[in-house]
């Protein structure tokens, strides 16, 4: 489904502030550090809550980088202005980055087909959302899918649901939907699990703080990461506390190319890079000059590298023999030299 493994994605969320070059800058930034796309978020706040004030509608939760404040007035200062797309996504394709989006409903998703994107993301809070994964299945566009709190049959019935509709590429993102989220809380292990019991490629969207997570997930078989973005944390952003800056961004796509491709494949005697290697190994050599006639013991003989004469497994074998013809210190000891 990639061309790179794993594939980098820098989420700018709405770390722009809503300053247009802010976004601009963004883009050009995540470029340069390495990443393969870019991706956006497609709402308004009135496609994501009702301008409500009861306290179901605030964020309530001790721990949140966000409490106390309003959902629609959250969603207002995040959200990516829909004008801003195109030209952020032409601007991405310039440089040489798949530009893409969530939508979280279904005007979203018939707007991002008028910019014909390559691909849609499910956001972890809508992968409940049916109708509109079902809208972005219609597409018959690869879908990345965010897991995040959803147990195992919620997902099997998200890819049920895209299945039944099409042949969607899919890839599944193991997610902590907590912001920032510990790394303790990752459990990638329940990545690897996802692969094995769907089929499905798998990967990771990751809210923790550092590369750490990303680097084993990779090794675990990852095939896209996802890291919110932003050019400065220090100077705000409404997920700037969890995000990379483009210095740490390009650090983590360093840290998972080469994790990638550490893990290789199976190979035992060695690689071919290790062959002339293998004269450092130990082996039987002749300890002192010794005539023809002398037999062999132990006083005679030494293992040492390098490893050009017998494996120091026909130890015991040699001691007791007869050389044949005289032998100098530091000689190889073949068999053609003894009796």
């Amino acid at each position: 489904m990639f061309e790179q493994d794993p594939f980098i994605i820098a989420e700018l969320s709405g770390n722009h502030n809503q300053d247009f070059e802010l976004a601009k800058a963004m883009v050009h930034a995540a470029a340069k550090a390495g990443v393969d796309a870019i991706k956006l978020q497609t709402y308004t706040p009135d496609t994501m809550t009702l301008n409500v004030r009861r306290d179901e509608f605030m964020v309530s939760e001790s721990d949140s980088l966000w409490k106390g404040d309003n959902l629609y007035d959250l969603y207002a200062k995040a959200s990516t202005p829909w004008e801003w797309h195109k030209p952020l996504f032409e601007l991405a394709e310039s440089l040489g980055l798949v530009a893409f989006s969530s939508p979280f409903d279904i005007s979203a998703v018939n707007f991002l087909e008028s910019l014909n994107v390559p691909m849609y993301k499910i956001a972890s809070f809508e992968m409940t959302d049916i109708p509109l994964i079902q809208a972005v299945a219609r597409t018959n566009k690869p879908i990345i899918m965010s897991t995040g709190m959803a147990t195992f049959t919620e997902i099997e019935e998200a890819i049920a649901t895209i299945r039944a509709i099409g042949n969607n590429p899919l890839t599944l993102l193991k997610c902590t939907s907590t912001y920032p989220a510990k790394i303790e809380d990752s459990n990638l292990m329940t990545m690897a699990d996802l692969a094995k019991r769907t089929g499905c490629q798998v990967g990771l969207s990751d809210h923790t703080q550092g590369l750490g997570a990303a680097v084993a997930a990779t090794a675990l078989g990852a095939t896209a990461i996802e890291k919110h973005f932003v050019l400065d944390r220090h100077a705000g952003g409404v997920d700037a506390a969890f995000s990379m800056e483009p210095a740490e961004m390009a650090a983590l796509v360093k840290a998972c190319r080469d994790a990638k491709a550490a893990l290789g494949r199976v190979v035992y005697g060695g690689s071919e890079a290790e062959q002339a290697a293998k004269k450092y190994r130990r082996s039987i050599y002749i300890a002192q000059d010794l005539p023809a006639g002398t037999v062999l013991g132990e006083a005679h003989l030494k293992i040492i590298r390098p490893s050009f004469g017998l494996a120091p497994k026909y130890w015991s074998e040699v001691l007791g023999k007869v050389l044949k013809v005289d032998a100098i210190k530091g000689q190889p000891l073949a068999w053609n030299m003894m009796e």
